[in-house]
This record gives C-alpha cells, structure tokens and sequence, in this order.
C-alpha cells in the first residue's frame, strides 16, 4: 500500500490532491425500514485487518512529508435495498472485495424479518426495505514538495 501511494504521488502535479476514499472499519448494522424507521437486526462481523494496515500507510506516507492530511471526514452511508435479491447480490459483492466468508445467520436474520414483518404489518407500514448503515471515511491529502 506505502508503495501504491508513493507512485500515486509521483504523478500528482505539484499541489495535487489525493483522495481516499473507503468504508470506515467500523462493523456494519443491519435492518429492516419502514414508515421511516429503522429496525436493526444484525450486526456484521467483519475483520479489518487490511483497512488498519491501509490506514498505517497513508500514517507512514504522510509522516514522511510526501503528502500532507488537508481534510478528514467522517460520514454515515446508508444503503437501502427494496429486494431481497438487491440485498444478496450487495453482500455478495462485498463478500468477493472484503474476502470474507458469507454470513449465514445474518442472510437468515434478515429473512426472517422480511417474512415477520411483512405478514405482520401488510398495508399500515408501506414498502419494507433492507438497510445497511455504515461510516466512510474521507481523507483529502496534498502533495508535498521534496
């Protein structure tokens, strides 16, 4: 990664910005939404191994001096998913970036509360939608001279 980033340096222009841009190692929540809240199901369990080891990186780069940190933001994302199919094929992808195993007892969780709350609530609550929130972090970085 300290590699990467030094060749994404080298072709900065001379006050160029780099932007990092990744998912916050902060294990996601799940739910279920309607009539406008949320209801959490499950959380993911995920390992962030490689976003510590990312994170030392832009620490090592910007210790070096070769980039300065100009800005650092914090912000939630929630994704929302109509279908259950939607939600499968979003886990799916994450599962094949992040290499993690499928989380079963969360597929599970999350289709037992479809089936409960749509048998349950039919007409008075509206469209029932899967949510996955979770913060992004967001680091402006300016190439240095040297």
């Amino acid at each position: 990664m300290v590699h990467a980033l030094r060749q994404a340096r080298r072709v900065l222009k001379s006050d160029g910005y780099l932007l990092d841009l990744r998912p916050a190692p902060v294990h996601r929540r799940v739910g279920l939404e309607s009539a406008g809240s949320i209801h959490q199901l499950a959380l993911m369990e995920e390992e962030f191994d490689d976003d510590y080891k990312a994170n030392q990186a832009v620490e090592q780069i910007v210790d070096a001096g070769l980039l300065k940190l100009s800005t650092r933001i914090r912000f939630d994302c929630t994704r929302r998913m109509d279908r259950f199919i939607d939600f499968q094929r979003w886990l799916d992808e994450y599962i094949r970036l992040t290499k993690v195993q499928r989380p079963e007892r969360l597929v599970e969780k999350i289709k037992d509360g479809l089936r409960t709350r749509r048998a349950s609530a039919a007409s008075h609550e509206g469209k029932i939608r899967i949510v996955v929130l979770g913060p992004v972090d967001l680091r402006v970085l300016l190439k240095q001279i040297g």
